[in-house]
């Protein structure tokens, strides 16, 4: 026991503040920084157990991965003599399990604390970190909202522990926690932890679940008189329900607890994050989360809208595991509807098409960090095989059983590649067409319509060749309809972005546009009859729907989902494939003033834009949780400190100076924009003849951007504009688009529709080709000697070359790689001139497919 007075290094004993299974806590005082802090003593009779010491020291550790406004931070490690110690926040407040003592919290602290407690436990999943004891006593409450405290039993990627290893919680203040293999605290312990099975972010869910139902109702999930009977509960029972207690609280609520605390590890939420995007879609969402639906206690999650982000379209979808959403569908027709989920491996799915006799599903999927295959899964048995065809992705089945494959892209609608065909019998693909997107088969299987990007724009082509839409813009999900006469599609204003429309085309010609603009729409299939277009999009605020639109116009909700899907095909009986897909977006990056990567990445969804001159600072985007056509622009330094909101807009780079950031306005009417980053006010850029943006960078003198812009109808180019002048001037030939420059402000580095780099003059003299791009490349950066393109390849892992201007000669830079292979969907990076500083991305997607019946 330290007495007040008494020192540990730099630090002098205040006064005691409690006691854990492995030691003391302290107030105690920093003499260098003059800040108040607590420090965690290890007791000096477990300082000599190897085992004990390993924990306290693996706690270290662990805290020290974490940079987090809900987690407890780590200030410092030490060792006085034989005394071990941890220097941490000092939290002024009271633990929940002290205000519990007191009564159960309002509904709506209930769910601001449970999102928090959710938030802190995503972002140590997120770094490979599993608590494995959170319950009450390791939460404070403080001014400013729940911290998550104690990761003595916490597993930074760890093997589990050995039989008769020490495993007592260092947090214990209840005597149902023994030493053995099992680790934490009885009443918040997962089934699995109870069999002695490693614990991963699951079972955290688990013990959030068990936190908030006694959040709720002032009691815990279960109870027992002694240990047995206490596993015998958790194991066999059900708690009570929390309406039963509480009457008053949403029913939202009460499933979101239920599957948090379901007894297969599969069938509960699958990440912390999902629970945190739920609770706030309870709180959002009010008084009307209370009124009862059919089918209660079903999974259901929260749409996000979609983006595409350095070539990758981005369907961020997050959704339960274990049941399709049934329970939560409104509409036509729920109460008869059933669903089957046909997946159970962590990846994603392209595409899925029933087989033409109706009794199979086929669909290309990448499972575990591997080559997308094509698999086909039996409806009745629920048998799965491989069809032996790798790096490959479905198109489409034709109805005489032949498969259209995308040979190239790997990731399935995000790049153009090579087309083949191979029958479902089986033999050697065969290919017909190169830069394909997106395919469909005729009803008798003898034509193919496509799209095809082809100088700048996307074609609409059926047969190939014959073109029957073009627009700057992109276009996505084609379906022929079941008399072949039309061609239903998505149509989207700029590249890459999801919002846009629905659209039909006569097969001889005459394109007619049916719904107006949805924020999101990913999936479309005809109706068996062919009188109208099913397809999935966000049509409110954030409510994500299936819906059906006549060829005359007349829209119908088929149902509405408090989660995205995504509409894959459509059966002549009437069943319809559905995928649902979880989704998270990391951001890690160094600065050349500590030479220490770190996570930079936050909350919601962002993502690295730009770096500033000097490499202090990233520029990010972020779309949140909103559906609408506009993004948010933050500001965070390299330091790893919070992030700063600058306004709404894509961000795209810092001025010279870092006195503006540069960002794209999506509108409606798309706008150029300088945020101040400082004091000052936003300026907005003329427009001239420029319809649609889609990046944008600054000139090095700071006078000038340069933008790939597109006037109505006409394919993208590149753009210069003075910012006190007049309207922008082109620069480069239609198709060919690129933001690049010199450090010198000469040149832009351009790419032709045929994947050429060309250096473009800004002011005099004539163009320059360097080299060629590859699949899945793009320009990153200019060196500041004006020698090196920095060119980044995506491959399942991002290498980043540089590129002699001259010669076109490549040297590997650096390879950035995602902590999970699983579901890895793209990565993206920004870097500094002189690449000492830098910043990358990383998408992870993972889905699961289902077949549904009874939608109407």
């Amino acid at each position: 026991m330290l007495v007040a007075g008494s020192t540990l290094g730099p630090y002098k004993i205040v006064a005691p503040l409690g006691a854990g299974g492995m030691g003391e806590v302290y107030r105690a005082h920093d003499t260098r920084l003059g800040r108040d802090v607590a420090i965690k003593v290890l007791s000096p009779h477990l300082a000599a157990t190897p085992e004990v010491r390993a924990r306290f020291e693996r706690e270290a550790r662990t805290i020290s991965q974490l940079n987090h406004p809900h987690i407890c931070t780590l200030f410092d490690v030490g060792r006085e003599g034989e005394t071990h110690y941890l220097v941490m926040e000092l939290l002024e407040g009271e633990t929940l399990a002290h205000r519990l003592e007191k009564g159960t919290l309002p509904t709506a602290e209930v769910l601001r604390l449970g999102a928090q407690i959710a938030d802190a436990l995503d972002r140590a999943h997120r770094a490979g970190v599993v608590h494995r004891d959170l319950k009450p006593g390791n939460v404070m409450l403080t001014k400013s909202g729940a911290k998550l405290m104690d990761f003595g039993l916490a597993r930074a990627g760890l093997p589990a522990a050995a039989p008769g290893a020490l495993t007592e919680s260092p947090t214990v203040s209840r005597p149902l926690t023994k030493e053995g293999t099992i680790v934490g605290t009885f009443q918040y312990m997962a089934p699995e932890q109870l069999e002695g099975k490693e614990a991963d972010a699951r079972s955290d869910i688990w013990a959030l679940g068990c936190v908030l139902y006694e959040m709720a109702t002032g009691k815990r999930a279960f109870e027992g008189d002694s240990q047995a009977s206490l596993i015998a509960t958790i194991m066999d029972r059900e708690p009570r329900a929390i309406l039963e207690i509480k009457p008053l609280t949403p029913q939202a609520l009460e499933r979101l607890v239920r599957q948090c605390m379901a007894k297969d590890a599969d069938e509960r939420w699958q990440s912390a994050g999902d629970v945190r995007r739920e609770l706030e879609w309870v709180a959002a969402a009010g008084s009307q989360v209370g009124v009862p639906v059919a089918a209660a206690g079903r999974s259901r999650g929260r749409a996000l809208t979609t983006r595409t982000i350095a070539g990758v379209g981005l369907a961020v979808v997050l959704f339960g595991a274990g049941y399709f959403a049934a329970g939560r569908l409104t509409g036509h027709q729920t109460a008869d509807m059933t669903s089957k989920r046909l997946t159970f491996e962590r990846g994603f799915i392209g595409n899925a098409r029933f087989s033409p006799d109706g009794k199979s599903v086929l669909y290309s999927a990448a499972w575990n960090g591997g080559a997308s295959e094509v698999f086909e899964t039996r409806t009745d048995l629920s048998t799965t095989r491989s069809l032996g065809l790798s790096a490959v992705n479905l198109h489409a089945v034709s109805r005489r059983g032949e498969l259209a494959l995308g040979r190239q892209a790997v990731w399935y609608g995000f790049w153009g590649g090579p087309l083949a065909v191979v029958p479902l019998s089986g033999s050697a693909p065969r290919d017909l067409l190169a830069d394909v997107f997106w395919a469909d088969w005729s009803p008798d299987g003898k034509t193919l319509a496509v799209v095809r990007r082809v100088g700048g724009q996307d074609r609409l082509e059926m047969p190939a060749g014959r073109v029957l839409v073009s627009t700057s813009g992109s276009l996505s999900d084609i379906r022929i309809s079941p008399d072949g006469h039309r061609i239903a599609f998505a149509e989207h204003p700029v590249s890459g972005d999801m919002r846009g429309s629905v659209a039909v085309v006569e097969a001889e010609g005459g394109k007619e546009t049916l719904t107006g603009e949805f924020a999101n729409v990913a999936g479309l299939a005809w109706s068996p009859d062919g009188r109208e277009v099913w397809f999935s999009a966000v049509t409110r605020g954030t409510q994500q729907s299936l819906v059906a639109v006549t060829l005359g116009g007349r829209q119908r909700a088929i149902a509405q989902v408090p989660a995205s899907v995504i509409l894959k095909d459509i059966a002549p009986d009437g069943r319809v494939l559905l995928a649902t897909q979880r989704g998270s977006l990391g951001i890690r990056g160094r600065s050349s003033t500590d030479d220490k990567e770190r996570e930079l990445g936050w909350l919601d969804w962002p993502w690295p834009r730009g770096l500033s001159v000097d490499g202090r600072m990233l520029l990010l985007d972020d779309q949140g949780e909103t559906a609408g056509p506009t993004y948010t622009v933050y500001l965070r330094n390299m330091d790893g400190s919070p992030p700063v909101r600058l306004g709404e807009g894509s961000g795209c780079a810092f001025s010279p100076d870092a006195r503006w950031a540069l960002t794209i306005h999506y509108g409606p009417p798309h706008r150029l924009i300088l945020l101040p980053t400082g004091s000052g006010d936003t300026l907005s850029l003329p427009r001239g003849q420029v319809e649609t943006y889609q990046e944008a960078n600054w000139l090095p003198d700071g006078r000038r951007v340069v933008f790939v812009g597109a006037e109505r109808g006409r394919p993208q180019r590149t753009w210069v504009q003075e910012l006190r002048g007049g309207p922008p001037s082109a620069v480069t030939p239609e198709g060919t688009v690129g933001v690049t420059t010199s450090p010198d402000g000469r040149w832009v580095a351009a790419v032709t529709p045929d994947s050429a780099i060309v250096l473009f003059p800004l002011r005099g003299g004539e163009p320059r080709s360097v080299a060629r791009l590859g699949p899945y490349e793009q320009i990153c950066q200019w060196s500041a000697d004006g020698r090196t393109l920095f060119v980044s390849r995506w491959s399942g892992r991002l290498d980043v070359f540089g590129m002699d201007v001259q010669s076109g000669a490549r040297r590997l830079w650096r390879t950035f790689e995602a902590p999970d292979p699983a579901g890895l969907r793209g990565m993206t990076c920004v870097v500094t001139r002189d690449a000492r500083s830098y910043a990358y991305g990383y998408i992870r997607i993972l889905d699961e497919l289902y077949l549904v019946e009874g939608l109407k």
